[in-house]
């Protein structure tokens, strides 16, 4: 969830680092800071607020040609200038930059206090840079200070170090919080993510968890925590700078909830059989007599991917008739999971680097289960992790909130459950229905989206409300849930989601004139059922927005959607309740690109 840039090489190092940070901003924080090496001294500046207010703070002449740089969300100390990082050493000689989180920050500061070291932030992080700091003195190494430091350590991290006395180098670490370098002409960079990245060099190298990097502007070597070197091939990134632009749009969640029709495209392209009506996904490393050996499938994400986790696990019962379930991620890492063989584990994550997904997908590993991952994130810890899995290709996603990469997860769930049912009992006549049906999204995705002048005025008409009830039964729950979802992490709308079945157990009393209900009602056998609801929340006088495949006189508004096979109606249904929380958010005002107390990826617990 923080940034972290570095740089070195023969250019001046703060534009970069500030450029850098700025690509990051879209993860979420709320200081940033940057330190330079100018003639073996150390130069900072650290702000409360935005990379521009840091920016403004940084004054002309800041010179130096290294430099690391960093974005701040607070887990120890609020935020303030000095909270912020970079983190100094007593004698100003090492600077650190740190996410992640130090579980003895505790213990390791009481020790380093009775040895004299005063502290001048409330974070996790500062001791880092002191022990890096006494180590240096003894070992007149950076990267033996570094190793020697973080064997003191408990928790996460991702690090970039610099020491003043060593201007030609940075030394980097990774355990639980990635790292990323970066390899230019004559000059190499780091980061948390490629983002920071993408302007300078498309050729990067990852970091495992327990591995460091020395960076040089010539090049790099990487070696483990006990000091023995490892051999790293650098790939070559999709993307490019364009893709972090935001088109034109005012904020990149409507840029990225308008892009939707080409990048389900992207994910289902070259995926499906026509002769065979199968998915086509080599990406698994299954073969047809393992495939059909699993007896049950679990799903692992967090927020909006284990909501679309929910759908696809409906997708796997309905169409390839295996018992499925989802399951958020921080939760199942501790609950010492049952590890069947015969059940196979899917993980979800648009960055690939969720920490409790990541920390699920270790335990999964070690007691033996078989994961696939389903990822956006080329090279990500996930993807390195898992035994195989799908790749979205939705391009980046840089909202917070998730659109695009929420919608090809539900479309690559639609293709593992034509997999996995053709493998074993689907009929080739259902087969081609789906794929005809998965083809047809797109353009229904176009269709959606030229509703959005009508879906505005209803996000305005319901954006005062202070609070919303959104249901839907069996297929339509998972709709329900992320339209909650998306509502209150952008426009922070109070909004819960139940299955519409359960409104009279309890959440009924509830409904009032105060209180709308947004009511997912698809065209399909529980239509009857669903419409009876809505007669049971207007009976006590509560406000209905249904959106659905046709209009209701029990509704007080509706929006329409087209319609697909009834498996894959829930993808389109999500489309709308998108745009509802966007319009609603901006009719109240808020940051919607960086929703507050939130980041993009969550790379701690």
């Amino acid at each position: 969830m923080c940034g972290i840039v570095a740089y070195v090489g023969p250019k001046d190092a703060a534009p970069i680092l500030l450029e850098g940070l700025q690509r990051l901003e879209y993860r979420g924080y709320d200081s940033a800071g940057l330190a330079v090496v100018n003639a073996k001294s150390l130069r900072t500046r650290k702000v409360k607020g935005r990379v521009a207010d840091l920016a403004a703070a940084v004054p002309a002449k800041f010179k130096g040609t290294i430099g690391i740089g960093h974005t701040r969300w607070a887990t120890h100390g609020a935020p303030s200038d000095v909270n912020a990082h970079p983190h100094l050493d007593q004698e100003q000689r090492i600077a650190v930059v740190h996410n992640g989180i130090i579980e003895n920050a505790d213990e390791l500061r009481r020790r380093l206090e009775g040895e004299g070291v005063k502290f001048e932030s409330e974070t996790d992080s500062e001791v880092l840079s002191h022990l890096i700091g006494r180590m240096v003195k003894d070992t007149d190494s950076l990267r033996e200070a570094v190793l020697r430091a973080l064997k003191s350590v408990v928790g996460t991290y991702g690090i970039a170090v610099v020491d003043a006395q060593r201007p030609g180098e940075i030394v980097v670490a990774r355990n639980g919080s990635p790292i990323v370098l970066g390899l230019g002409e004559k000059e190499m960079f780091a980061a948390s993510d490629v983002a920071a990245l993408i302007r300078y060099t498309r050729q990067v190298v990852h970091l495992e968890d327990g591995e460091l990097a020395v960076i040089k502007a010539d090049g790099f070597t990487t070696f483990t925590s006990d000091a023995r070197e490892t051999a790293k091939e650098p790939f070559t990134v999709d993307w490019d700078a364009g893709h972090y632009d935001n088109g034109g749009y005012e904020h990149y969640l409507l840029k990225e909830i308008s892009e939707q029709p080409e990048t389900v495209a992207r994910t289902l392209r070259g995926r499906m059989d026509d002769r065979f009506h199968i998915a086509h996904l080599g990406g698994l490393n299954m073969d047809a007599r393992e495939t059909r050996s699993f007896r049950r499938v679990k799903i692992i994400g967090c927020g909006s991917a284990y909501y679309s986790g929910q759908m696809g696990a409906q997708l796997i019962e309905e169409l390839a008739r295996i018992p499925a379930d989802a399951e958020p991620a921080s939760e199942f890492r501790y609950r010492s999971p049952v590890v069947e063989p015969d059940t196979l584990y899917v993980a979800i994550s648009q960055s690939g680097e969720t920490y409790d997904t990541l920390a699920a997908v270790q335990e999964l590993k070690r007691k033996g289960g078989r994961v696939l991952g389903i990822v956006n994130t080329v090279g990500s810890a996930i993807a390195r992790e898992t035994d195989g899995g799908i790749y979205l290709h939705a391009g980046p996603e840089v909202s917070v909130a998730s659109t695009k990469a929420f919608t090809s997860t539900a479309v690559a769930f639609a293709l593992l459950a034509l997999h996995l049912g053709r493998v074993r009992d689907l009929s080739p006549a259902d087969g081609r229905r789906i794929c005809e049906g998965l083809r047809r999204l797109p353009e229904q995705i176009e269709e959606i989206l030229t509703l959005e002048d009508r879906i505005k005025e209803l996000a305005k008409k319901y954006a005062d409300a202070p609070g919303m009830m959104f249901v839907g039964r069996v297929r339509g729950y998972p709709v329900a849930r992320e339209g909650a979802q998306k509502l209150k992490e952008i426009s922070y709308v109070h909004a819960e989601a139940y299955p519409a079945s359960e409104l009279k157990h309890g959440p009924l009393a509830l409904i009032s004139p105060e209180l709308p209900t947004v009511a997912i009602v698809p065209d399909d056998e529980l239509l009857d059922k669903n419409l009876t609801t809505l007669g049971e929340i207007r009976a006590r006088h509560g406000r209905i927005l249904m959106v659905g495949h046709r209009t209701s006189e029990a509704a007080d508004d509706c929006i329409v959607v087209p319609k697909n096979e009834v498996e894959l109606d829930p993808i389109l249904l999500t489309i709308p309740l998108q745009l509802f929380a966007y319009h609603a958010a901006v009719a109240l005002d808020r940051d919607v690109d960086r929703p507050r107390n939130l980041a993009k990826s969550v790379t701690v617990e």
